[in-house]
């Protein structure tokens, strides 16, 4: 099996709750990656007081900060500076069993793929109420991330050439993660990777989710915003929210549902009238 380094890439916009522990099991890691880029994108909290102070006691973890760009720029900018042959995207609210990155790199390190994924995401604060119904909202009645609507295979790790072959990802909003897929040609190779993930755990958080998920760039462009606003208008989030309720015993869903698709509402009205914004 080939020895390829691997640099570990983490976008962060205000993720001061959750960013010493995606790092912490990164560290905890049985293969280590020789470097783990967190890229600060104009966080407000502090987020990047916290990565520096690991940093001053764990010299593989470097800092990069940019003003907020979304993470797709963050990504791209981290890639550009980044040491390893293999490139690999995880989120700050992520945290690892300790041999994800040898389970995910292990297929491009014996040269079946130039890119791989993972299926193996479930949701780390299950036990919460409003992060359970994230998950019911995307049609997942478990804990597991995989499945439901809208699920798509997202380069998880990549060969650096083959990533700055195509100019890495584009910015276009909530799914940009996916524009690598499309710009390659082929698919990421499936793994068994083990990581988890922390759905929104309050109301507030799930509204700016949704806000930034609705802010993305639509397929039909304005046409698919204006459909977006008619089905997530607040007759239809309630019935879908009363049906949803009764289908996974869960009353405390309508209100989350209603919360939830007033973000999207909101997002989708601001890429409307302003554009595709951070």
């Amino acid at each position: 099996m080939k020895q390829l380094s691997v640099s570990v890439i983490i976008p962060a916009f205000n993720e001061a709750q959750t960013i010493s522990l995606c790092l912490n099991s990164l560290r905890s890691q049985t293969n280590l990656p020789e470097e783990i880029i967190v890229i600060d994108d104009g966080s407000s909290d502090s987020t990047a007081k916290i990565v520096k102070q690991i940093s001053q006691n764990y010299q593989r973890v470097r800092l990069l900060t940019q003003a907020h760009q979304g993470p797709a720029v963050g990504r791209n900018l981290a890639a550009s500076q980044a040491r390893g042959q293999i490139l690999v995207f995880v989120d700050a609210d992520m945290e690892f069993a300790p041999d994800f990155l040898i389970n995910l790199a292990r297929p491009i390190l014996l040269g079946q793929t130039k890119g791989a994924w993972s299926g193996e995401e479930w949701v780390k604060n299950w036990d919460n109420v409003w992060a359970r119904c994230w998950n019911y909202n995307q049609g997942r009645p478990t804990a597991s991330m995989t499945g439901g609507r809208g699920q798509k295979r997202v380069f998880r790790a990549i060969l650096k050439s083959e990533f700055d072959r195509v100019g890495g990802f584009d910015s276009i909003g909530y799914t940009d993660d996916w524009t690598l897929v499309n710009k390659l040609g082929y698919q990421p190779k499936a793994t068994r990777a083990k990581f988890f993930h922390h759905n929104p755990g309050s109301l507030s958080l799930a509204l700016k989710q949704a806000f930034w998920v609705g802010k993305r760039r639509y397929k039909l462009g304005k046409l698919g915003i204006i459909i977006t606003l008619v089905k997530f208008n607040p007759i239809f989030s309630l019935i879908s929210g009363i049906f949803r309720a009764v289908k996974y015993l869960e009353p405390r869903f309508i209100v989350f549902k209603l919360v939830h698709d007033w973000g999207i509402v909101r997002g989708a009205w601001v890429s409307l009238t302003r554009g595709n914004q951070y």
